[in-house]
């Protein structure tokens, strides 16, 4: 075998892990939040002070809620003063006038190794992106692109990891869960890009005659399901909220004191799911096995998707069911991605290389 088959099947192996571990992170993010989790750990990075979390209330100080507050506060004043210096005002005061973000939460063993269960795999990732960095080297010399967006997807994940400290600092508060959303998915579309990049040749085998119109209607539909993505991301805030509120009861009421966000996620999605119907109407016409399987996969999971839509709407959202809604609808945006980029790689049209030669 030779050396630049083995670093392209190895760089290809560790991204595909990576990916799988990114999605798996998801999963269990959305069962830090349905779980309501998210406080377990009051800290970050430790938890409680400690890299184990403690197991008993006993392990921790009497005061263990005002010292954690305590901490959280100063942290906050020092972050508001950093982003008043850039010009961010608005946002610092919003968050230090946030409510939430002062209000401890009670030890729950359970809650708290969950939401640690939670960092562990985030730190897995950390190890498999420094894996996938240190492996795309040898493509400085073959492919720059592929380099740089490593080490792109490496930053992301820095930056993820100190904005999950931020989330921890402010007690969940929605704007950052809803940047730490986003930057998930710009972090696998990626990894994604990077690795279909690193099998560009087998894919370029791959000739039919290039459609503009099927090529752009690709990508508004990925656009819509991002921002469905983070519509579905304020809607859940909402339903924590209503939750906190709630004190995690009645939760038959719920749905009923959603406000507009809710509506419109809820009627978008058949949108969403029409245009990818189309689009599979028109990919299917190529005969390609590959985007067959990838838009059988999306209009797959978009079924599935509005059928626990349905479930979560009409049966009192039952915990179970919101992470999975979660994580099918980022493997959808996954999906379509890797679509656009099978059929860009596969059309050799010159006017769709420059986009992204």
């Amino acid at each position: 075998m030779s050396s630049k088959s083995f670093n392209t099947k190895r760089f290809r192996n560790i991204g595909v892990v990576t990916i799988a571990s990114v999605y798996f992170l998801i999963l269990v993010g959305g069962i830090v939040r349905s779980t309501g989790s998210g406080m377990g750990c009051p800290d970050w990075p430790k938890c409680f002070g400690s890299w184990v979390p403690p197991t008993n209330i006993n392990q921790l100080p009497k005061d263990y809620l005002e010292v954690y507050r305590d901490k959280r506060i100063q942290k906050n004043v020092r972050l508001a003063g950093h982003l008043e210096k850039i010009g961010l005002e608005e946002v610092a005061n919003k968050m230090l006038s946030n409510p939430t973000a002062f209000i401890e939460t009670s030890f729950n063993p359970t809650k708290t190794w969950i939401e640690y269960v939670n960092r562990l795999v985030g730190v897995v990732i950390g190890f498999l992106i420094i894996l996938t960095l240190y492996y795309s080297f040898p493509y400085l010399k073959i492919d720059k692109a592929i380099f740089y967006l490593s080490f792109l997807s490496f930053l992301v994940v820095v930056f993820q990891g100190w904005l999950g400290s931020l989330v921890v600092s402010t007690n969940l508060l929605p704007e950052m869960v809803t940047i730490h959303m986003a930057l998930a998915l710009v972090l696998i579309a990626l990894l994604i890009y990077a690795i279909a990049r690193s099998q560009k040749e087998s894919l370029q085998q791959r000739t039919f005659i290039f459609s503009s119109g099927l090529f752009g209607l690709l990508w508004v539909i990925l656009a819509f399901s991002f921002a469905q993505i983070l519509l579905g991301t304020q809607v859940r805030e909402s339903i924590d909220q209503i939750a906190f509120d709630l004190n995690y009861s009645s939760r038959e009421d719920w749905i009923g004191k959603l406000n507009l966000p809710f509506y419109i996620h809820r009627s978008f999605s058949w949108i969403v799911l029409l245009l990818n119907v189309f689009a599979g109407y028109q990919i299917f016409k190529l005969k390609d096995a590959l985007l067959n399987m990838l838009i059988t996969t999306v209009l797959g999971l978009i079924f599935l998707e509005i059928f626990i839509g349905v479930g979560l709407a009409n049966f009192a959202i039952p915990a179970s069911l919101q992470p999975l809604h979660l994580l099918l609808a980022t493997l959808i945006f996954g999906a379509q991605f890797t679509a656009i980029i099978v059929y860009h790689y596969a059309t050799r049209a010159k006017g769709v290389a420059r986009i992204f030669a």
